[in-house]
């Protein structure tokens, strides 16, 4: 095309539609006009996606095998078997030792927590919705993928399923502005809301703001109504940041979370809730804290019987 008056004006008319639809498609949310566009344009571009991602990576679809949990009561076993099977499929290479520890750990989380999963691999990030912290998974409706499903990992939260396609799922992050999700302080079970700010900590408003809160106390999820669009349990994250208590009705405390959203790899999307909540089962050990050494000074009798000086020694010392 020619650079013309008519070319540049067709130009700016179409970045001014493409500005448009992206404003609309942020301000509608999940209700957003584009909504039924988003979905069509997974359904074509899904699979290519998600063909693309298997034909690079040599384990694009060694986490099938871990898909399919099977009943509650023979899960872990069911799984322990595909690990081992998906063990053998791996190499040694640095980048799959880091994905089977990765797996390890998810498949630990899954069995403490009991929660039945579908195992998935992040093959996209950011997809085209606006300007959110989303990832695309390599599972969707035909892997029986429903929206507002729990996406954990082996460390912890990751997010939630926002829109499912027939292959493919995107997974609003936990760290997203608009995210939001209940929360339950390890222990003492004061609950709050934890929502998210991009690269900085999860902002966590407390109900009660009396609650006796301090650094390094830890939160799970709180669970929501029929377990959706989150399971009760999950690992949140760590108090890194307390505000001064002013007397209001809540209170304010930020949060580190444990997952780790710039590094996502083998994720896992709970496709059946826990019959009971785990509450704090799931969160990993309590590090240890480091002894400090100390050193322990003797001191040596005195060369005096008793400890006591004679009046001699005391005026020998005096001349001195």
């Amino acid at each position: 095309m020619r650079d013309t008056r008519e070319s540049r004006l067709l130009l700016v008319l179409l970045i001014a539609i493409a500005f448009a639809l992206i404003t609309v498609d942020i301000r509608g949310g999940q209700d957003s006009p584009v909504e039924g566009a988003r979905q069509a344009a997974a359904t074509v571009f899904g699979p290519i996606e998600n063909g693309m991602s298997s034909a690079v990576d040599p384990v694009g679809n060694a986490v099938a095998a871990v898909r399919d949990s099977g009943r509650r009561h023979d899960r872990i076993a069911q799984l322990e078997r595909s690990n081992a099977t998906l063990k053998a499929k791996l190499g040694s290479d640095d980048r799959n030792r880091s994905r089977l520890k990765q797996l390890d750990n998810m498949i630990r989380v899954a069995g403490e927590g009991q929660y039945g999963i579908k195992g998935a691999e992040v093959i996209a990030i950011g997809a085209a919705q606006g300007f959110s912290w989303t990832v695309t998974i390599d599972v969707g409706a035909k892997d029986g993928i429903k929206r507002d499903m729990t996406v954990l990992n082996g460390d912890g939260l990751v997010g939630r399923v926002t829109t499912v396609g027939p292959h493919i799922s995107t997974v609003l992050l936990a760290n997203d502005p608009d995210f939001t999700v209940g929360t339950r302080m390890e222990g003492s079970d004061e609950l709050g809301f934890a929502a998210g700010q991009g690269d900085r900590p999860l902002r966590v408003q407390l109900l009660n703001g009396k609650a006796d809160v301090k650094k390094g106390d830890r939160l799970v999820t709180f669970g929501s109504e029929a377990d959706k669009p989150f399971v009760p349990g999950v690992p949140v994250g760590v108090v890194s940041r307390v505000d001064p208590s002013g007397g209001g009705l809540t209170r304010t405390v930020y949060v580190k979370p444990f997952v780790s959203f710039s590094s996502l790899d083998i994720v896992g999307v709970v496709v059946q809730a826990p019959k009971k909540d785990p509450r704090d089962t799931v969160l990993p050990p309590k590090p240890q804290p480091t002894p400090t050494p100390t050193v322990t000074v003797t001191v040596t009798p005195s060369a005096f019987a008793g400890g006591q000086a004679s009046e001699d020694d005391l005026a020998s010392d005096d001349d001195e």
